[in-house]
């Protein structure tokens, strides 16, 4: 009884953690666009910052999951969560100095700490119960994850991209005074958000010190990668977890310029239903914000679909083999695509943002599948899976590249792709299942 309600509490204290980092990787994206005006960058050169931020997982998974090994779960989550600290920090002498390069270290440094977060929370959440419920249970969890995606666009949209941004020659022909102000405003834009974030992480680093987690996973599973990858199913998963967050975070990125290149403000102002929506999520009237933050409190709709569909998942994946779930889903984001990329106005709009909807169970269902039958290499699976999220460091400026020389649209095939492996992973986890049973 106690093992019990001991799980229950690790299973809420990790849920804190999934809501805390998926807020923060959001409102990463609504820096992008303020970013690339204010340092006057290429689609490309945009991505690059989901680059910085996403190839800490690349590079830092697997350490991760041997200084888990050695130091357990809990100094884990506080090592975490202040690396996240400093991350957020150094985002202030970066917005006052408008130095691009520091900007990437303070992603780079935010992620290694949500690198360790997720090494560690995934199979943690995976082993807190039966394997045949683990699918739903990460479900469940990362459901909570999305809540913090869909809340962080609006907190993004309101205090990070609201204001007009100047470029270079229209601040090289401000008054001293005027640009000394100019460049304060700017910074502090950016800095109080990241400020807040700091001290919150901070303060839940605190409060974890305090709380007792329950030691589930043996410390010599720390080894054994070699074992782990003679699996294929793993190997499989690892691509689809590659594809699946790049093209995940690859829309999250390009929406407010996608939206943008299709002239979606006029749109909205010019209709009385949109207009409404655009200013009950800002709280403003839209006459008094810049065109990013009209098209940008749309966005919340992409991140609130994962979070609902994650909660659907979660039952429907009880019910139904979750393999066969994903193939229905990766069917529908490839549709959804496929409509915008033929189609424009509100009609583009909403199908892309739609694929918010389908992208909900892909992550924790492909994470869980790709565990099937790893027994005591799950650390050693989870360290893999992990480090394929560097697919959000990829796929991004692949498709910025894509756009710079073909447009928003054309571009959109590089999605599309990703989620026809994910079709295929789908299909074959089936398989190897039913040979498993």
């Amino acid at each position: 009884m106690n093992s019990s309600k001991n799980y229950n509490k690790a299973f809420a204290l990790l849920t804190s953690l999934f809501f805390m980092w998926g807020f923060i990787t959001v409102l990463v994206d609504s820096l992008i666009p303020r970013l690339k005006e204010v340092f006057e960058l290429t689609y490309f050169q945009a991505g690059l910052v989901q680059f910085a931020f996403f190839m800490a997982y690349g590079l830092l998974s697997i350490p991760s999951g041997f200084i888990l090994s050695k130091i357990g779960y809990k100094k884990g989550i506080l090592l975490g969560l202040s690396v996240m600290g400093i991350g957020c920090l150094l985002f202030y002498p970066a917005a006052s100095y408008r130095i691009f390069p520091l900007f990437m270290l303070g992603y780079f440094v935010l992620a290694g700490g949500m690198t360790v977060l997720q090494v560690a929370a995934n199979p943690y959440v995976a082993v807190l119960g039966p394997e045949e419920t683990a699918s739903s249970r990460l479900n469940l969890s990362q459901a909570f994850n999305s809540l913090g995606t869909a809340i962080a666009p609006a907190f993004g949209a309101m205090f990070i991209l609201s204001d007009s941004i100047k470029n270079s020659e229209e601040i090289n022909n401000l008054l001293p005074a005027e640009k000394e102000t100019y460049l304060i405003g700017e910074a502090s834009a950016v800095q109080n958000p990241f400020l807040v974030l700091a001290g919150s992480l901070l303060l839940l680093a605190f409060i974890i010190s305090f709380i007792k987690l329950p030691n589930i996973l043996k410390k010599k599973e720390g080894f054994g990668y070699k074992n782990a990858l003679k699996h294929n199913i793993l190997k499989m998963g690892a691509v689809g977890i590659f594809l699946y967050v790049g093209a995940e975070v690859a829309i999250g990125s390009y929406l407010v310029n996608y939206f943008l290149n299709m002239n979606m403000p006029e749109l909205i102002r010019n209709s009385e239903f949109m207009s409404k929506i655009s200013e009950f999520v800002l709280n403003k009237n839209l006459e008094s914000v810049d065109n990013k933050a009209i098209v940008g409190a749309f966005v919340i709709f992409y991140w609130s679909g994962a979070m609902v569909g994650r909660f659907i998942g979660a039952y429907l994946t009880r019910i139904v083999a979750p393999s066969k779930i994903l193939a229905i889903f990766a069917i529908m984001a490839i549709t959804l695509l496929a409509i915008s990329m033929n189609t424009n106005g509100f009609v583009a709009m909403w199908s892309i943002l739609l694929v918010g909807l389908f992208n909900s169970i892909m992550f924790p269902t492909i994470f869980t599948l790709s565990l099937t039958g790893l027994g005591e290499y799950k650390p050693q699976a989870s360290g893999i899976l992990c480090t394929a999220i560097a697919g959000g460091a990829i796929i991004p400026p692949l498709y910025g590249f894509f756009t710079d020389k073909f447009d928003f649209k054309p571009a959109l095939l590089v999605m599309i792709l990703c989620y026809f492996y994910i079709f295929y992973f789908a299909k074959k986890s089936n398989s190897y299942i039913e040979q498993k049973g």
